[in-house]
């Protein structure tokens, strides 16, 4: 069995709040029940990497934590390997994929949280490189990463900042529902949790429990999408 320990937000602020307020309390609790003191921020997905490492740094701090950035480290997998948890911030899936393939992350976040089972959390981009792969991200692709194949963490992929279709608008483009379904016209694609903003889903070994602020949206190759609310178990999605 995986002793996996996961926090996945679907992003790090909701309107009216500052950075990461709505969260606050499940992250403390996260952290605390595993015994972290100290956390090993990963500020990849912005290019203005000091402010937002600093940003982190004031949010862990005020609540009791210390937290050092992996951009600062002279050995990005010796950090990886010291470290008694991994928060991903949120930005650009693209630009954050690169950087942990350009820094060799990719296998030492790996084994560090599925073999090892330190906790991890991510938030937007961070959630997506999570999953099984950056595909159902909703970023612009301004850099290439090597590969689209991200940490799979979890066996399948997450909407972040999911959006449901306005009835009443006028717009013509397509929905995220439509470019979901889209996405699983190729064969193999594996299924999607769109996570509305203020949701996370908690994964401890072969849990996955939906928690925050609102329901969620899950898609599968060849069905219709279902709603699901919040407390559910999607451990039926890590089989």
């Amino acid at each position: 069995m995986s002793p996996r320990n996961i926090l996945l937000l679907s992003n790090s602020t909701i309107h009216g709040s500052g950075y990461l307020e709505w969260a606050a309390q499940y992250i403390k609790e996260f952290l605390i029940s595993n015994d972290v003191t100290r956390v090993l921020f990963v500020p990849y997905a912005l290019r203005k990497m000091d402010d937002y490492a600093e940003t982190a740094h004031k949010k862990f701090t005020s609540w009791g934590f210390e937290l050092d950035s992996i951009h600062s480290a002279e050995n990005p997998v010796a950090a990886v390997n010291k470290a008694e948890a991994i928060f991903i911030g949120g930005g650009n899936s693209f630009q954050l994929l690169k950087s942990l393939y350009d820094n060799n992350l990719i296998e030492a976040i790996r084994k560090r949280v599925l073999l090892e089972g330190i906790p991890y959390i991510g938030s937007s981009a961070g959630t997506n490189v999570a999953t099984v792969s950056i595909s159902t991200t909703n970023d612009m692709p301004i850099v290439y990463p090597p590969s689209f194949s991200a940490l799979a963490l979890v066996p399948f992929n997450i909407n972040p900042h999911y959006i449901d279709a306005d009835p009443s608008s006028t717009h013509m483009g397509e929905t995220r529902e439509g470019r979901i379904n889209q996405y699983h016209e190729i064969p193999d694609a594996p299924p999607v949790l769109g996570l509305r903003e203020g949701s996370l889903l908690h994964v401890t070994g072969q849990s996955a429990v939906l928690k925050g602020l609102h329901s969620a949206r899950l898609f599968r190759p060849g069905k219709l999408p279902e709603e699901f609310p919040l407390g559910t178990d999607f451990s039926f999605l890590l089989n």
